[in-house]
């Protein structure tokens, strides 16, 4: 209630201040960055305004492994598109579309950290050498595992390996010093909890 309350408080002020910008694209831009930052602090505390993200929090209460942003987007998407069925207002569709995800991403960045870690995947028959450099140059471990080339049929061991995205390029420098033929693979980790990671990451 306290939320709510102040949410249309600040909406009535902001009404009578005159708008940094007139451009359309910079305020759905710089708009939904603060209207992210805002959202995603909110949710944070386990607040609400009393808007789509008390929607967010209903939803989650039955499927919590969905993510408050995403079901925040999608709650405004669907009212989008019914301010344009009702109102054919199409542009202003296009341009809240902007705000929209822009916002989503900014709850995401905000919950998440934008120090994304990375998984590497490395397939070389020198992977005993390999994990040895990685593990005292950048103090990082590998984890075996068991594969076999379906064309080849050669049986070997692929190095897993999670790291920071800033040691990313100094593993891939040492793979390729070791064995230039080795074949790598790198994806993002949503989310990497233990030694040497976060141990408080949020969804």
């Amino acid at each position: 209630m306290f939320g709510t309350v102040l949410l249309s408080v600040f909406l009535n002020i902001f009404e009578n201040i005159n708008p940094i910008t007139t451009d359309r694209l910079l305020a759905c831009i710089y708009g939904g960055v603060a209207s992210g930052i805002g959202t995603a602090l909110i949710l944070k505390a386990n607040a609400s305004t009393g808007g789509t993200d008390l929607i967010s929090y209903l939803i989650r209460s039955y499927k919590s492994d969905y993510k408050s942003s995403t079901l925040i987007v999608i709650a405004d998407i669907i009212i989008i598109g019914l301010n344009v069925l009702v109102f054919k207002e199409l542009e202003i569709a296009l341009y809240s579309a902007i705000t929209i995800f822009i916002m989503g991403k900014m709850i995401d960045i905000v919950f998440e950290g934008v120090d994304f870690t990375k998984i590497m995947y490395i397939i070389s028959p020198e992977y005993n050498q390999i994990s040895l450099k990685i593990a005292e140059q950048v103090k990082r471990g590998c984890t075996g595992l068991y594969s076999k080339g379906m064309f080849t049929q050669k049986e070997n061991f692929t190095l897993m390996c999670v790291s920071h995205r800033n040691e990313v390029a100094k593993i891939k420098a040492i793979v390729k010093e070791v064995d230039p033929t080795a074949f790598i693979v790198v994806s993002n980790a949503k989310e990497t909890l233990g030694k040497g990671f976060s141990e408080d990451n949020i969804n």
